[in-house]
């Protein structure tokens, strides 16, 4: 789809796209609930008096369980409802740059790995939603989603 009918179509169907600034906080809320559940998962096996260092190479060797469980949260939630809790809380949601739907499984999937991916490549994926016309970042482009706000 070509710039020009990417904006005709969001003018017709009255939508908007979310602002990064919108879109950097919700991130900040989503990794805030899941650094929530990292924590509640792991305060039963620290105790008062481990070793910090201990603490440290423990938590360190639940990197890949905590991607995972990311990767999955984000899939999930914009599958079933085009949006994470951060989205929703600040009234944002992702949908398929063509048909302006709720994104596919597939579609789901992808835009959760990229981002995943983004994130380990010091966030340039989302440092180029900044300068990107439509404010898609690699997440958005190879999964073909737009982040729009809600009505």
């Amino acid at each position: 789809m070509q710039d020009f009918d990417l904006e005709k179509k969001l003018y017709y169907e009255d939508l908007k796209l979310a602002s990064t600034d919108r879109r950097t906080v919700a991130h900040v809320i989503d990794d805030f609930i899941l650094a929530i559940l990292l924590f509640i998962v792991i305060s039963d096996s620290i105790s008062s008096d481990a070793d910090p260092e201990a603490v440290i190479l423990w938590i360190n060797s639940l990197v890949l369980e905590f991607m995972v469980v990311k990767f999955l949260y984000h899939a999930i939630f914009i599958y079933l409802y085009g949006a994470s809790i951060g989205k929703m809380l600040l009234k944002i949601k992702v949908i398929d740059q063509y048909g302006f739907h709720t994104p596919s499984i597939m579609q789901s999937l992808i835009r959760s790995f990229v981002r995943l991916f983004s994130e380990s490549v010091f966030y340039l994926g989302f440092l180029w939603a900044i300068f990107d016309q439509h404010r898609q970042g690699w997440h958005d482009k190879l999964a073909k989603t737009i982040v729009v706000n809600v009505q």
